[in-house]
């Protein structure tokens, strides 16, 4: 039996450029004269954590910002802006119908603020008790490409990392789960198109974990 991890919010809906645009709304809305253009966001998803972001483009500026808070303040107009509800990235309802059906676990294993979580969740008409475990920024955990989460959560559910197949959208995640032992199927999105997932199972655009699952081992 094969059972599913998710691994970002990127996995289950497109956000990326809602999360661009959030971030250039709380620097607008603090006088920062910051403004990240796609090219620009782009290369900077190639690692994890929106605050480090913040932190990194500060001390590059060679400026000094309070990047908890600001951090705080972009998540709270992310969560804004997914009042209207956003749409699940193409194959996602099916995979996790498919895997209750199969007897699977899932899991969203994320490390993202809680508050985040929730929005992305409730925006994708999903919540936490769709899932038999969600994991985010409250674990005792180092965030991606450390393999923490996932190790937590095969311990949490008391499965074994041969039996996973984890799903990510980005190359920390792949790392991440690769390094916890979990086979990763890459599915990734607007931004992550074209970066690097090498160890991958399969790389797809419309998920489907039966084909990924068969795609061959590690």
């Amino acid at each position: 039996m094969t059972h599913l991890f998710l691994g970002s919010i990127g996995v289950l809906a497109e956000t990326s450029e809602l999360q661009r645009q959030a971030f250039n709304d709380a620097f607008a809305e603090v006088g920062l004269d910051w403004n990240w253009s796609r090219e620009a966001y782009s290369k900077m998803l190639r690692r994890s954590g929106g605050q480090q972001r913040i932190a990194d483009y500060a001390e590059a500026q060679g400026m000094t910002v309070d990047a908890v808070e600001l951090h705080r303040l972009k998540s709270t107009l992310f969560q804004a802006r997914l009042d209207a509800g956003v749409p699940l990235r193409p194959g996602v309802i099916e995979a996790i119908a498919e895997t209750r059906k199969a007897g699977g676990r899932l899991a969203f294993v994320s490390g993202t603020l809680a508050d985040n979580v929730d929005a992305i969740l409730a925006a994708a008409r999903l919540s936490r008790r769709d899932f038999d475990l969600v994991t985010d920024a409250t674990w005792d955990a180092r965030p991606k490409p450390a393999p923490d989460l996932y190790l937590s959560a095969l311990e949490t559910l008391g499965i074994a990392a041969e039996d996973v197949l984890a799903v990510e959208d980005n190359p920390d995640g792949l790392r991440a789960a690769s390094a916890a032992g979990i086979r990763v199927l890459a599915f990734p999105g607007l931004y992550h198109d074209g970066s690097d997932f090498t160890g991958a199972c399969a790389v797809q655009t419309e998920l489907d974990p039966g084909a990924a699952a068969s795609a061959g081992a590690r």
